[in-house]
């Protein structure tokens, strides 16, 4: 057996005759463990609370949407959407027409996003999954509005005597005419509340969904026109492989963007949140760990005698300067873990039981991340690693032979 190693795992079991330096490394080994247990907890609280928030805006983002280069709109022409018919690796693909609107209803009025979506929409989409009360309509001019501008209008579901308005600016076509400044300078739609989604308050109050020639017609423009087409890829399907192949359909007028790039915003604030996270906490853990050095150090003067005995019987400086590296990377690489363990458990318990509520309703958000575990051994591991080093650095032959 390695000589520094067989004398620092001894160092580690056996108890000091100095009461006191039994005690600094018990606290010592207590707050490794409760570091790296709390920096595991935090990571994975961050990583549920990640996955939750994009949840609600992958509800409405399919694997791939097209939007125009520039401008509002595009065209799709039938020989286009028979070729992305075509595309391996596409399960299906959907159209839609969308603007900024001005709703009313009795008096009641609120600005909001008109989307016209054609029948694919939601296979593509997990817009279904939204659905509060009602349903998507079987007339025609039915519509799917947010529950947060159900709230503001007071619109009652089904209300055919008294439907909401839709309004929209007319596009313009020229210089102003007496004829044109006669007639009204808006378009208007009549739409019947058929149903009412419910998924976070911002997104509560951006769209009433209605069909996609309803917009087209309500904007004027042809069936050809569209402001994004939705793209869902089948199972197992590589995501820039079926990208360059629409791609390579629609040409330049489009620009095509995956999930994470249409939220491109929020995930650099969670991800900035997370590094920021990470790191308060890993200067944390640094601060903690120099009770490692004064504990080594402790352990050193304490253990004097016996370093001496042990360089009287031949070990080197670089020998002794190894065991109480090694014991220090021990004690801290043995914190870390059990710390960790009880991190999973703590995890484990909360995915399964839910014991931590944000509302009575609602568990809160964790995951459990393989790559958090690595991070945080490695970090601890890492941390433990200088610590030790700083400390064993103490050992010299002046020392000894005082």
């Amino acid at each position: 057996m390695n000589f520094p190693f067989y004398i620092a795992k001894r160092y580690l079991r056996s108890k000091s005759s100095q009461n006191a330096v039994n005690i600094i490394n018990f606290i010592t080994f207590l707050v490794i463990v409760i570091g790296s247990a709390a920096l595991f907890i935090v990571l994975s609280a961050f990583a549920g609370l990640k996955t939750f928030s994009l949840s609600f805006t992958n509800t409405f983002d399919p694997d791939l949407k097209a939007l125009p280069v520039s401008g509002k709109h595009f065209s799709i022409s039938p020989l286009e959407e028979e070729k992305l018919s075509q595309i391996d690796g596409l399960a299906s693909y959907s159209k839609e027409l969308e603007e900024r609107a001005y709703l009313n209803f009795r008096g009641k009025s609120t600005i909001a996003f008109i989307k016209g979506v054609d029948g694919n929409y939601r296979s593509v989409t997990g817009v279904d999954s939204t659905l509060y009360f009602g349903n998507w309509g079987v007339i025609e001019q039915n519509a799917v509005i947010g529950i947060g501008i159900y709230n503001l209008l007071g619109v009652p579901p089904d209300n055919y005597q008294s439907p909401m308005s839709v309004l929209v600016p007319k596009p313009g076509k020229g210089s102003l005419s007496q004829q044109a400044l006669n007639s009204k300078p808006y378009n208007q739609l009549a739409l019947v509340v058929s149903g009412v989604y419910a998924v976070e308050e911002n997104l509560d109050k951006k769209y009433v969904f209605t069909t996609l020639n309803l917009v087209q017609e309500l904007l004027e423009k042809d069936s050809t026109q569209v402001s994004g087409v939705n793209f869902k890829l089948a199972s197992g399907s590589g995501i820039d492989a079926v990208a360059n192949d629409v791609r390579s359909v629609l040409g330049d007028k489009v620009l095509l963007l995956n999930r994470q790039q249409l939220n491109g915003t929020l995930y650099r604030m969670l991800n900035t949140e997370n590094l920021a996270t990470y790191l308060i906490f890993t200067l944390v853990l640094i601060i903690a760990l120099f009770n490692v050095v004064g504990a080594i150090i402790m352990m050193i003067l304490d253990k004097q005698q016996n370093s001496k005995t042990l360089f009287s019987l031949g070990a080197t400086i670089k020998e002794l300067r190894r065991v109480y590296f090694i014991q220090g990377v021990m004690v801290t690489s043995l914190g870390g873990c059990i710390g960790i363990l009880i991190g999973i458990l703590l995890i484990g318990s909360q995915i399964a039981l839910g014991w931590l509520k944000i509302t009575p309703s609602l568990a809160y958000p964790v995951e459990f991340n393989f790559s958090n575990l690595v991070l945080v051994l490695v970090t601890i591991v890492v941390l433990g690693l200088i610590s030790s080093k700083i400390a064993s650095s103490r050992i010299s032959k002046k020392l000894i032979e005082a």
